[in-house]
């Protein structure tokens, strides 16, 4: 697919500096783009490049002032970044209409239905009376089980498996390896040291404008949902528990981990490879740094903590900073007992 600088700017509502005709057909970034080309300069760390670059097309901000001539046409936009994430949007768009059928082989159940312009990979399994929106993909060797729903323009990537019961809104992007759906870990202790399984009979529900990274695990509730709100991004590897709640737009880096019953409020941000512990509140806004141990609740919003036990973050890092002084404080405190036991023998005699 090919676009001339004026459909790109009418795009991203931008103003052109340069050639308007001047056609891009591909992407590319700032340091190794080609002509033909279309990127972006946002960072200021990548200035040089803008003057080099062979990219045909550079979309940069407007407040950005040009301290030498550059080869390519300017789109000017208030935010490049944003711009080019709209752009990129649009073509994977665009790409993913011209994707529609089923392939064979496959398999689909008599009871289950799907809409418009749906693409399903050879491989694909639909169980009994599953639902699927208008403009949804789903590639090859994915399984939807029996009664799952699934909304519109979602993307199912390859191998995922989506387990009975699960509902799926709206413009969801699950990538591939994810499994949504599996049962909680539940087992009751018995008198004799034996573990009794609990039936884990609840759903998952996950919310409009949801992404999933690839290798994640969600697991369904022991009753009633477990519940990924609208907007949530979850990275790669993530384990998440029953009955837990994601909420609003929050997102998590891979590797994290949260137990059972544990409601994450709105915007929280969770670092790679932090864990946290079930049955307790992490208010909206709250931060949780990268590998921390969390085993409590964080009631009060915009919270940051750090470290395992997690613990607050400014205190953190003066405890760090105190630490690193450590060896010069000994040196001092010997210094100052030494003053005090001459002070004291001198007063004694």
């Amino acid at each position: 697919m090919t676009f001339p600088a004026s459909q790109i700017a009418q795009l991203i509502n931008g103003s052109i500096e340069g050639d308007a005709d001047i056609s891009v057909n591909s992407f590319g970034k700032i340091e190794e783009a080609t002509k033909g080309q279309l990127t972006f300069f946002a960072n200021a760390k990548y200035e040089d490049y803008l003057y080099n670059t062979k990219a045909s097309i550079v979309i940069v901000n407007k407040a950005y002032t040009l301290k030498k001539p550059v080869n390519a046409t300017l789109i000017r936009v208030e935010d490049a970044y944003t711009a080019f994430a709209t752009l990129l949007t649009k073509y994977q768009a665009m790409a993913r209409q011209m994707l529609s059928g089923v392939q064979s082989p496959s398999y689909i159940a008599s009871s289950a239905s799907y809409g418009d312009n749906v693409f399903i990979g050879a491989f694909v399994y639909l169980g009994e009376n599953v639902k699927i929106g208008d403009n949804t993909k789903i590639y090859p060797n994915s399984f939807i089980g029996d009664q799952v729903t699934i909304g519109k323009n979602v993307m199912i990537h390859a191998g995922v498996k989506i387990y009975h019961d699960t509902v799926i809104g709206n413009d969801v992007t699950i990538h591939a390896g994810t499994v949504i759906g599996s049962d909680g870990f539940g087992f009751a202790p018995q008198a004799d040291g034996s573990l009794k399984k609990v039936p884990q009979i609840g759903n998952v529900v996950i919310e409009d404008q949801v992404e999933i990274g690839a290798n994640a695990t969600i697991d369904r509730a022991t009753i009633g949902s477990t519940r990924i709100k609208k907007g949530a991004k979850l990275d790669n590897l993530i384990q998440i528990a029953h009955n837990v709640e994601i909420g609003y737009s929050t997102v998590i880096a891979a590797q994290a981990g949260i137990s059972g019953s544990t409601k994450v409020g709105a915007g929280v941000m969770i670092g790679g490879q932090a864990g946290l512990v079930g049955h307790i509140q992490i208010a909206d806004g709250s931060k949780i740094n990268a590998q921390a141990g969390l085993g409590k609740s964080l009631k009060k919003e915009g919270s940051a903590v750090t470290g395992s036990p997690a613990y607050d973050y400014k205190q953190a890092i003066r405890s760090q900073a105190i630490a690193r002084n450590l060896p010069e404080m000994e040196k001092r405190i010997k210094e100052l007992e030494a003053i005090i036991q001459q002070l004291v023998t001198e007063k004694i005699t």
